[in-house]
C-alpha cells in the first residue's frame, strides 16, 4: 500500500514539476569574448555617420573609452557597440536610430504563460519592443532601468527589438547597449507520456481511495 501511494506522489508530481520552465534565447548583451561579434544580437542602424543593416554588433573592452561614464562590465553582461571602434563618435548633425534585435524560439512551450525580468541601459535612449509593440523605454547609461513582460509572446519565433536613439552632439559621441534578463519562466507543453503519467497518478489516488470507504 505504501510503495502504491508513493508512485502516485511520484507520478502526479513529475507532472507538476514539467510546468516549470525558463525562456531559451533570452542572452544578455555581451555574451561572449571582448572585441568580437555578439551573434545572438543583429543591428540594424539608420544614422547619417554609418549604413548597417542585420549584422552583428560588437562586445566591448573593459577599460576603454566610453566604459565610464558608461557602466562598468562584468561577468553578467557587457556593452555592445555598432562598430569594433566602441568610442566611435557618430550623429553629429542629427539623432541616429540603432535597432538591437533578440530573437528566440517558444515552439513546444505555451506562449501565453511566458513572462520575463530585464534591465537595461543606452547611450543615450532606448525603447524595447516585444512582436512589435512596444513594452518599455529608458535613457542613461550610467545605471539600470528595469522593465518585464508578462504577455504578447506568440507560438514560434519571437522577436525583442532595442530600438536606441543616440541624440545629436558633434564630438564625443559613442552609442551601444546593454542589457541583462534576471529571470524568466514558461509553461512547456506536456508531452503525451506525462498526460499518462499524470492519469495513472490519479487513478492510482482515486483507487486507494476507494479501497479505504470500503
Amino acid at each position: 500500500m505504501k510503495r502504491t501511494i508513493i508512485s502516485a506522489v511520484l507520478a502526479i508530481g513529475a507532472f507538476s514539476t514539467a510546468q516549470a520552465a525558463s525562456i531559451n534565447g533570452l542572452v544578455n548583451t555581451g555574451f561572449g569574448a571582448n572585441g568580437t561579434a555578439d551573434t545572438h544580437y543583429t543591428l540594424t542602424a539608420a544614422s547619417s555617420d554609418t549604413a548597417i543593416a542585420n549584422t552583428a554588433p560588437v562586445i566591448t573592452f573593459d577599460n576603454q573609452w566610453p566604459i565610464n561614464p558608461w557602466m562598468a562590465n562584468d561577468s553578467t553582461s557587457k556593452w555592445i557597440t555598432p562598430t569594433a571602434s566602441q568610442g566611435q563618435s557618430f550623429d553629429a548633425w542629427s539623432a541616429g536610430t540603432y535597432t538591437y534585435s533578440l530573437s528566440f524560439d517558444l515552439s513546444g512551450f505555451k506562449a501565453d504563460s511566458a513572462s520575463f525580468s530585464a534591465r537595461m541601459a543606452a547611450d543615450n535612449s532606448v525603447v524595447v519592443l516585444l512582436n512589435n509593440q512596444m513594452i518599455s523605454s529608458a535613457s542613461g547609461f550610467t545605471g539600470w532601468s528595469a522593465f518585464t513582460s508578462n504577455g504578447g509572446f506568440i507560438d514560434g519565433v519571437n522577436k525583442l527589438d532595442f530600438v536606441v536613439t543616440n541624440w545629436a552632439q558633434n564630438s564625443g559621441n559613442p552609442t551601444g547597449l546593454r542589457v541583462e534578463f534576471t529571470d524568466s519562466t514558461i509553461t512547456p507543453v506536456p508531452e503525451p507520456e506525462t498526460y499518462a503519467m499524470m492519469l495513472g497518478g490519479l487513478a492510482l489516488v482515486g483507487a486507494i481511495a476507494r479501497r479505504r470507504k470500503a
